[in-house]
């Protein structure tokens, strides 16, 4: 996701400092280019060597060192960079930028990029609590500087508090938000992902192998592409994407009231979730003992969602999907034509790579039109762009029409 971008990472002195290491070395792996500045107190944490190497780049430690191209250098770099990255951001480098106070390389090269800044504070709890540190930070946020919230826990000074450099996946996706073309802005999405569980008596339920994974990674791409998300799952054991609405469900009646109470401001619907189709016809409020003979459990019919959204889609576009394990095409285009679709996603369950609990997808997308187009085996989180481009190109040409 960062081939190609440019990306400049300031290190203020923190005893965080050693956690940018990590963040560096990510970054690289993701085929991004690295530009390190260190303040004078970095130094003290962690050495411009360590991160020269991770980085395969010079580390810049000083506003007044031997320049290494004719290029006034936080002028060029300011230019340059795709993104900056403070972290960790002290009190002291964030009060810098918030009071227009340009004193070294990494605060004159912040003042000279038009380029998003990324800040990512890690203190002592009373520091970044003070009064001071809250108005400094507000101020960036009103100046258009994206600002991480640190995460709560044990510090190293021994408080235990607000204050502490939020994990590296959080900084990574922060960039990525940034980063991501914003084609989904001002679009309302109502997503749905993962299994229900439809219970037979206080320990056993129904349900199917859905991890919730595709609708995950829906949900995350297009809040990363500007859209205003809503998610509604079912239980998984899946972190759920920064800035999304999460909704959680259990059965498939909890579902389909969750979506039907959302449905009405949303542009687009994306029904990924694995909905059980049938439900116990009596629930048992104690567990059912073993017995000697068979148990048989009467089963009734659940509502289908992506049918009741179908009737009331209006304007909407709305994508299904199916996992079929025979008759892929013929079965997924009829539930294309009988649920009013715009396109379905549907995927053969019997091929490796397929399907539930696994971190790619083998697809065929069919459109209303009868178009299919075959998707080689690829990540989720790549085919959720894919998907996304479609709904997108959907809209346009709907405003075309």
């Amino acid at each position: 996701m960062l081939k190609g971008k440019f990306v400049v990472v300031g290190i203020t002195g923190g005893i965080a400092a050693y956690k940018t290491a990590d963040l560096i070395s990510k970054i690289k792996k993701m085929e991004g280019q690295v530009q390190v500045i260190m303040t004078d107190a970095a130094q003290k944490f962690i050495t411009p060597l360590t991160l020269q190497t991770l980085s395969q780049n010079p580390v810049i430690t000083g506003l007044f060192e031997k320049p290494r191209t004719w290029e006034v250098e936080h002028i060029s770099l300011a230019e340059k960079a795709d993104v900056f990255v403070i972290a960790p951001a002290t009190a002291n480098i964030i009060g810098k930028v918030a009071n227009g106070i340009a004193d070294d390389f990494l605060s004159t090269t912040i003042m000279a990029t038009k380029a998003p800044v990324i800040f990512v504070p890690a203190m002592n709890t009373n520091m970044y609590e003070n009064p001071m540190t809250q108005n400094n930070i507000n101020t960036l946020k009103k100046m258009g500087y994206s600002i991480i919230e640190p995460e709560t826990g044990f510090l190293a000074c021994g408080y235990t508090g607000r204050g502490r450099m939020p994990e590296t996946s959080t900084i990574l996706d922060e960039i990525y938000y940034v980063l991501e073309k914003k084609d989904f802005k001002g679009k309302k999405i109502l997503i749905t992902a993962g299994p229900t569980r439809e219970s037979i008596d206080p320990v056993r339920f129904i349900s199917n192998h859905s991890s919730g994974k595709m609708g995950y990674c829906l949900a995350k791409a297009a809040r990363l592409r500007g859209g205003e998300v809503t998610l509604i799952s079912g239980p998984t054991h899946l972190e759920p994407p920064r800035r999304v609405k999460l909704i959680n469900v259990i059965t498939a009646c909890e579902m389909l009231q969750r979506v039907l109470e959302n449905f009405e401001e949303a542009d687009i619907i994306i029904k990924a979730a694995a909905v059980s189709d049938y439900r116990p016809k009596n629930y048992s409020n104690h567990k059912i003992k073993k017995k000697a003979d068979d148990l048989q459990i009467p089963l009734e019919r659940n509502p289908d969602i992506l049918y009741e959204i179908g009737k009331r889609k209006g304007h909407r576009v709305l994508v299904g999907f199916a996992a079929e394990t025979q008759n892929l095409i013929e079965n997924a285009t009829k539930k294309l034509k009988e649920k009013n679709l715009d396109f379905i996603v549907a995927n053969d369950l019997t091929k490796e790579g397929a399907g539930f609990a696994v971190d790619t997808n083998i697809v065929k997308i069919i459109d209303a039109d009868g178009n299919i187009e075959e998707m080689p085996k690829m990540k989720k989180e790549l085919l959720a762009n894919i998907i996304l481009d479609k709904v997108i190109d959907k809209i346009i040409n709907k405003k075309n029409y």
